[in-house]
C-alpha cells in the first residue's frame, strides 16, 4: 500500500511537471527579439522609422530580399507561423515600444490556416482592428496589408482559402478606409486565375520568392509613404 501511494505521488508530480512546461510556454514567441528590442534606442526627432508586423512572409522578406531592409528606418518583425492573437499579445513589445512613425501590418493567411485553432473572420478582424487602434492611440500611422493569395495551403491541404481571403480582403480596405489608415494591395498584383499566387512569385504557393518580393516591394514603399504623409499632417 505504501509503494502504491508513493507510486501515485511520483506520477503525479510527473503529470504536474508536465502540465507547468505546457502553460510555461512562450505561445507568442515573445523572447524573438527581446533581445534586439533593447537595442533599438529612440528614435531622433526626424526620423521615418518604420516597422513591419507579421508571419513568415514579413520574415522571409529580410531572409530572400534582404537588401530592402538595407534602409535602416526599416525594422522587421516577422515571426514564421504567427498568427493575429500571437502578434496583439506581442503588438505592445515589437511595435509600440520601438516608437515608429508607421506600422505596416500584414497578417490572417495563418488563421485561415488555422495554425493556432479555428477561426472564423470576424476573430482576424478584431485582432487585426485591435493592433491597428493601439497603434492609433500610440500616435502611430497605420499601414493594413491585404493577405496575399492562396489557392490551397500545402501544410493544411483541402480549405479552399481562397475565397476567405478576397472577402477578409475586402473587409481590411474597408475598415482602412473608414478609419484614417491606408491599405496596401498586394493581393491584385500576385493573383493568377484561380485566386491563387502566380507561381512566378513562389515555390509552394503562400511564401514569395525573390521575385515576388520585388513586386510587394513598391507597393509597400508608396503605401508607407502615404501613411507618413499622413502621419505629418496629424501632427503639424
Amino acid at each position: 500500500m505504501k509503494l502504491l501511494r508513493i507510486t501515485f505521488s511520483i506520477v503525479l508530480l510527473l503529470s504536474m511537471n508536465v502540465i507547468f512546461k505546457a502553460t510555461a510556454q512562450d505561445w507568442a514567441n515573445l523572447n524573438r527579439f527581446k533581445k534586439e528590442n533593447t537595442k533599438v534606442s529612440r528614435p531622433k526627432t526626424n526620423e521615418d522609422r518604420i516597422v513591419f508586423m507579421g508571419n513568415s512572409i514579413t520574415q522571409g522578406w529580410k531572409e530572400k530580399a534582404p537588401t530592402f531592409f538595407d534602409n535602416p528606418n526599416y525594422i522587421n518583425r516577422g515571426i514564421g507561423g504567427q498568427t493575429t492573437p500571437q502578434m496583439l499579445v506581442r503588438f505592445r513589445q515589437d511595435v509600440i515600444n520601438l516608437y515608429p512613425k508607421v506600422v505596416i501590418i500584414l497578417a490572417g493567411t495563418n488563421d485561415i490556416a488555422g495554425n493556432t485553432g479555428p477561426s472564423t473572420l470576424e476573430m482576424i478582424e478584431d485582432n487585426l482592428y485591435s493592433m491597428a487602434e493601439l497603434a492609433k492611440a500610440n500616435n502611430i500611422g497605420v499601414v493594413l496589408c491585404s493577405i496575399l493569395p492562396v489557392y490551397d495551403y500545402p501544410w493544411k491541404t483541402g480549405l479552399e482559402p481562397a475565397r476567405k481571403i478576397i472577402e477578409l480582403n475586402n473587409r481590411i480596405q474597408k475598415y482602412a478606409d473608414t478609419h484614417g489608415m491606408v491599405y496596401a494591395d498586394y493581393f491584385t498584383s500576385m493573383v493568377d486565375e484561380q485566386n491563387g499566387l502566380k507561381a512566378k512569385y513562389t515555390n509552394d504557393g503562400v511564401h514569395p520568392t525573390k521575385t515576388g518580393y520585388e513586386v510587394m516591394a513598391p507597393i509597400a514603399e508608396k503605401a508607407i509613404a502615404r501613411a507618413l504623409m499622413l502621419w505629418n499632417i496629424n501632427n503639424k
